[in-house]
């Protein structure tokens, strides 16, 4: 008997969507826009509501050549952003006339118990109005009294050079205090760009 299938049938009568129909696990929480700032900062809803908490950036773009993106987290709601870190990182980059085509690990943004902002990548952004960073941030169980608090970076960019640039940053804040704000600036100078902030639904 051949199949029959349902055409432009209504859902109004459902009560639960079947298992295999998938939804956005997702959860906006926030969306800061940066025009020619010197600092993003997410001083609340960075809480218990969920164990993972996603950063997204969208068209960073530094206003100072060889600028670089980074990130700190605060244990005091903003007051201070000084949260002790260590980390290993990795990149590839190649330029666009097809030179430098390289895969290496990244001395310049690891950290070594620093409480210094961690770097998304060593190569400097460029300021070019089309040159801008995109990527997004992973920051896992921030209001844990118990662990360390695990996140892992991955962004690429247009490098000051030239260069695509890829970078992977892993790393942990060494503090069993809750991390309740973060923020996001440049090494040097202001820049413009979304960030949004997401929490990450338990499945």
């Amino acid at each position: 008997m051949p199949l029959k299938f349902a055409n432009n049938q209504s859902l109004t009568g459902t009560t639960a969507l079947p298992s295999a129909v998938p939804t956005d696990n997702l959860i906006l929480i926030s969306t800061q826009t940066a025009s020619n700032s010197a600092t993003i900062s997410f001083t609340t809803g960075l809480d218990s509501t969920y164990d993972t908490y996603e950063f997204k950036f969208i068209n960073i773009h530094a206003r100072t050549a060889n600028a670089e993106f980074s990130f700190n987290i605060s244990t005091d709601a903003g007051s201070n952003y000084n949260v002790t870190k260590t980390s290993s990182a990795f990149r590839a980059y190649h330029r666009e006339d097809g030179t430098g085509g390289v895969l290496e690990y990244n001395t310049v943004s690891d950290l070594a118990q620093s409480t210094g902002f961690q770097l998304f990548g060593e190569q400097g952004l460029g300021s070019d109005a089309d040159k801008c960073l995109n990527g997004e941030l992973l920051l896992f169980n921030p209001s844990s009294t118990t662990y360390v608090k695990h996140y892992i970076l991955k962004s690429n960019d247009l490098g000051n050079f030239d260069y695509s640039v890829v970078s992977y940053v892993g790393g942990y804040a060494n503090t069993t205090s809750a991390c309740n704000a973060i923020q996001f600036k440049m090494s040097t100078g202001n820049f413009d760009g979304i960030i949004k902030m997401y929490g990450v639904k338990k499945s």
